[in-house]
């Protein structure tokens, strides 16, 4: 039986998510990099794996799969020596990891993301700058989406209780994604900021290698979208 294949860019949250999952669970998986930045989504051979244009897609030994928490799900419950904790078999443990996944996907998914999206992404894409409104609108909705963390999510150690799960790994992967756009949700945070230490230091040197290209682009433009000069004449 040939490995699992991960289709992924380490600049999507999602396939972050999944690259610590499987390197921490020793799942054998084969990694397939689809660079976004320069459009492999878009290609033949790729859109015969998704044509929805996205990453991240599994193809476990033909079986295809997309959508990092159906992955998740699918993972937890076909693979082998895959410990409860990630997505627990009791019913009720498992519906508080359910519920943090349905309600991220208006929450941190969509509030992290747009930001990054809005003042990082497109200006990168476009060339052009942000409208305030659309600035504004997406911080508030950001800021929303990280205040129910600190505020609500992080009752207990990790998000669904004391041991970490894949609700954690989805949720840290997230918060790191606006830093790209110069804004850290851990500042003013103090349970948010204890807590993705916490998932880093449970699921390292993993979770070191799956950000190493967001913390470099973050070092190096400190917040500011990478332009290309525009060429005079």
């Amino acid at each position: 039986m040939s490995k699992l294949k991960l289709y992924l860019d380490t600049l999507s949250q999602p396939c972050r998510s999944l690259l610590i999952f499987l390197e921490n669970t020793k799942i054998p998986y084969e990694p397939i990099v689809v660079r976004l930045g320069k459009g492999e989504q878009n290609s033949p051979e790729f859109l015969k794996v998704n044509p929805l244009h996205q990453v991240p897609v599994i193809d476990d030994n033909g079986f295809i799969l997309r959508e990092s928490v159906a992955i998740l799900r699918y993972l937890c419950r076909e693979k082998k020596n895959v410990a409860d904790h990630w997505y627990p078999k009791d019913s009720k443990k498992q519906a508080k990891v359910d519920e943090y996944l349905e309600w991220q996907h208006l929450g941190t998914r969509l509030g992290c993301g747009l930001y990054f999206r809005t003042l990082w992404l497109e200006p990168l894409a476009t060339g052009k700058t942000p409208d305030i409104r659309d600035i504004q609108r997406c911080k508030t909705q950001m800021v929303t989406a990280c205040d129910s963390i600190e505020n609500h999510w992080l009752k207990n150690k990790y998000i669904c209780g004391d041991e970490i799960s894949i609700a954690d790994i989805l949720a840290a992967s997230e918060l790191e994604q606006p830093r790209l756009a110069g804004y850290d949700p851990r500042d003013g945070r103090p349970k948010l900021t204890e807590f993705m230490a916490r998932v880093r230091e449970a699921t390292n040197p993993s979770y070191d290698e799956a950000h190493k290209i967001i913390n470099t682009i973050v070092d190096k433009y400190k917040g500011q979208p990478p332009l290309k000069e525009k060429k005079s004449g």
